[in-house]
């Protein structure tokens, strides 16, 4: 079974970006994270479909 959810290290690596600029900048470039957990244990984590959908928005036409 594939994975569904990407947490923001691999979240961070995939899109080739820090995972600092993940935490900062997700939101208003409209990545969703998702909150698993309460308080300072709370895992964020991104939708992998989510992630691809986005990426594939971000392409440039020529």
């Amino acid at each position: 079974m594939a994975a569904q959810f990407m947490d923001v290290r691999q979240t961070a690596e995939y899109l080739n970006v820090s995972p600092s600029w993940l935490y900062r900048e997700a939101v208003g470039v409209g990545l969703v994270p998702y909150r698993f957990g309460q308080g300072r244990n709370a895992k964020i984590q991104f939708k992998v479909s989510e992630v691809n959908a986005w990426v594939r928005q971000q392409r440039v036409s020529e």
